[in-house]
Formats: C-alpha cells, sequence, structure tokens
C-alpha cells in the first residue's frame, strides 16, 4: 500500500491561496452586514455534550453529527453539526433577555454525510437568528438579511422557495393520524411519490376529502400555488388557514420589500419538519442545483433549555458563497513586486503602498523565483532616482 499520508478524507476540504483571502474578506463583509443591522456575533464551541447539540431537534441532525466519549467524564460528546441548537441554548440559558435577541455566527460545522453533490462535511457556516418575536416581520427582516448576505456576496440570479410546514402538520393533526402513519405521508410527501401518497391514504382509510387534500399538497407548487390553494384546501381546518393567511402575508411583505426576487411557493417543503414550526424558505441560483441558503421559524427549540422563545434564522455555507463568487468576481489589483535592496527610499515606497491596501512581496537574496513566478503583476523599478510601479 502507497503511503498517501497527505490525502484529506472524502468531503473534507481545505481552502488555499488565493481563494483563502478571498474567503476572509468575505467573512469580515457578512460579519460588518449582520452587526450594521443589530445582530451580536457569538462563538459557540465546536464540541458540546451530546443532548446539548440535538435538543430541540426531533432527531434531524442525530446521524449528521460524529460522537465521541469524553476521557474526563465518559459521557458522550458531539461535534456540532449546526450552530442553530447553540445559538437557542445561548438565548435561552445564557442572554435570558426579555427583548428581542438577534445573534449571528460563522464558523466550521462537521457532518457526517455531504448534504449533496457539491457540499462539504465540514462547511463554514453563517447565519444569524432573531429571538423573541412571533410576527411576520421578524421572518421579513431574516429573509431580508439573507437576501442582502447572497448579494453582497456576489451571487446572482436569486430566487426564493416558500413553505409553511403547519399545513401539513395542521392536515395529519385534522387527519387523527399516529406518530408512524404521519411520518410515513411525509416521506412519500418530500419525494412528491403521488402514487405512494395515495395508497398510504388508502391504507390509512382517511376520508376521500382529507385524502384528496394531502394529495394537494404535492401538487401545489409554483407562483400561483397560495392562489390554487385556497380552493383546493378550503376544508381544511383552522391551524391550516391560520398558516396559509400567514405565508400570505409575508409573501406580501416581501413581495413589497424586494421585489426584484422571484417567489416559488413549495406547499410540500418540508425542510427541517421535526424542529421547524412555521414559514420555512431556501434561496436557489440556476448554476447550482441545491439551495444555497436556508432557514424558517423554529418557535419550540429553547424549550428543553428552559425557555421557549420565538425564533427565526437562516443559514448558509461560505464555501458555496466563494464557489459561486469567484464564478463572477472581477480580477483584483496585481500584486506587487520589490527587489532586495535596503535602499530607504525603496523601503518608504513599499510601506505606503502597503498603507494604500496594495500587497508588496519583498524579494529574498538569493531566491531562485522571479515576480512572473510569484504571480506579481507589477514590479518596483528604480528611474532617476525614484521607485516607480511598471506592469510586467
Amino acid at each position: 500500500m502507497r503511503n498517501e499520508h497527505w490525502l484529506l478524507p472524502e468531503g473534507i476540504d481545505e481552502i488555499l491561496p488565493p481563494q483563502a483571502m478571498a474567503l476572509e474578506r468575505l467573512r469580515r463583509e457578512l460579519l460588518d452586514l449582520y452587526a450594521s443591522w443589530g445582530y451580536e456575533l457569538v462563538f459557540p464551541p465546536l464540541i458540546e455534550y451530546l443532548e446539548s447539540l440535538l435538543t430541540g431537534t426531533g432527531g434531524d441532525l442525530d446521524l449528521q453529527t460524529f460522537k465521541l466519549i469524553d476521557q474526563i467524564t465518559g459521557r458522550t460528546l458531539g461535534i456540532r453539526a449546526d450552530i442553530t441548537p447553540q445559538a437557542a441554548r445561548i438565548d435561552a440559558h445564557q442572554l435570558r433577555r426579555d427583548c428581542p435577541t438577534r445573534l449571528c455566527y460563522l464558523g466550521t460545522v462537521l457532518n457526517t454525510r455531504s448534504g449533496g453533490l457539491v457540499a462539504s462535511r465540514s462547511p463554514l457556516q453563517t447565519g444569524a437568528e432573531l429571538y423573541g418575536h412571533a410576527g411576520v416581520e421578524s421572518e421579513l427582516e431574516i429573509l431580508c438579511l439573507m437576501l442582502d448576505s447572497l448579494q453582497l456576496s456576489g451571487v446572482k440570479d436569486i430566487y426564493l422557495d416558500l413553505g409553511h410546514v403547519g399545513i401539513f402538520r395542521g392536515l395529519a393533526r385534522q387527519a387523527g393520524l399516529a406518530r408512524s402513519d404521519e411520518m410515513a405521508l411525509f416521506d412519500a410527501l418530500q419525494r412528491k411519490a403521488i402514487p405512494e401518497l395515495q395508497a398510504l391514504i388508502g391504507a390509512f382509510h382517511l376520508e376521500p376529502q382529507l385524502g384528496e387534500m394531502l394529495t394537494a399538497l404535492a401538487e401545489l407548487s409554483g407562483e400561483d400555488a397560495l392562489l390554487q390553494a385556497e380552493q383546493r384546501l378550503s376544508a381544511a381546518g383552522d391551524e391550516v388557514q391560520e398558516a396559509l393567511a400567514e405565508l400570505r402575508r409575508l409573501a406580501r411583505r416581501l413581495a413589497s420589500r424586494r421585489p426584484d426576487i422571484p417567489v416559488h411557493y413549495d406547499l410540500s417543503e418540508l425542510r427541517g419538519y421535526h424542529y421547524h414550526t412555521g414559514v420555512v424558505f431556501a434561496a436557489f441560483v440556476p448554476s447550482l442545483g441545491q439551495e444555497v441558503a436556508r432557514g424558517g421559524r423554529y418557535d419550540d427549540i429553547g424549550r428543553l433549555f428552559g425557555r421557549a422563545r420565538p425564533a427565526c434564522g437562516f443559514s448558509l455555507d461560505l464555501k458555496v458563497l466563494l464557489r459561486l463568487a469567484c464564478e463572477t468576481a472581477e480580477s483584483e489589483p496585481a500584486d506587487i513586486f520589490a527587489p532586495a535592496s535596503a535602499d530607504p527610499a525603496l523601503q518608504r515606497c513599499i510601506r505606503a503602498l502597503r498603507q494604500q491596501g496594495r500587497r508588496v512581496l519583498c524579494e529574498l537574496p538569493g531566491q531562485n523565483a522571479g515576480p512572473r513566478e510569484m504571480g506579481c503583476g507589477e514590479t518596483l523599478v528604480e528611474r532617476e532616482g525614484e521607485w516607480r510601479l511598471t506592469r510586467l
């Protein structure tokens, strides 16, 4: 067997120059954006007790979480697969404020499995969470901040996918389904497997009207899905009607605030069903076959931390944004090569250029590489006693 110590595990990547510096610039810009909206930065730990990481997530993260045994206490630890539960713990247990709380974060998470064909198992997750407000206004704020984050990153041609988990949940309660039956319907609905969905509805002996409404969820998608839902879900109970009304209110506000963003509605979109409690949303771009950002409302996630508060938020992977941004990035000023010289005038010139934000690479005595090999596009040349920039 060959000695290949340089190999990384599948789905684990590293960022090299010059992308690493581009990623750092993007990180700073996003955190500055969140600060300008009033979001406070938190740094949760990479590792916690497993039950803390999985609390309130309904088991969604269990399979995605790496687990190990604490050598001090013997308890099971988990490496975070999502920062959202950690932010909820901080709001509920550490801060304990009565007013709305805005938190943001940025850090590496680790997943046992990749989330898609191009997804990393070690995303650099960033996001924002708003706690303490249950209205459509907080959902609108989070949505607009997510869109600003994507556009600041240079992502173009964004469109939104909106749904509400309360619609399916309300129909399931109206039908009096057992938990196992509800999950079987949920699985078929997520895959839009209509024949399988209809077979399950028949096997559970649901009323024809309820069966038709559950089947309709798999078909209610598109720009006019909310209009179609008024007719096809007219016999649904109050919980479903309130969820539809909330989705309409958000849609009107969003169309007024961001008319430039196309919106697609999908009433069978149940991402994060086990811990989301209301609106769910995701942002897409035509060049990528998966979401570039996602979020929603999850009012119960802090309950087991001792304080349930209304909550909504979004998250995204900076590595995905960097990949999309690099496709449309404008070229930056070339690096500058400075020859090896102790000339004070040259040193003053180098300092001045660096203060202007330019990158200056100084030649070291005896080195083999010249300016082009070092990736420089300009060089400092002495002419008539002055050091001047010259393009290569």
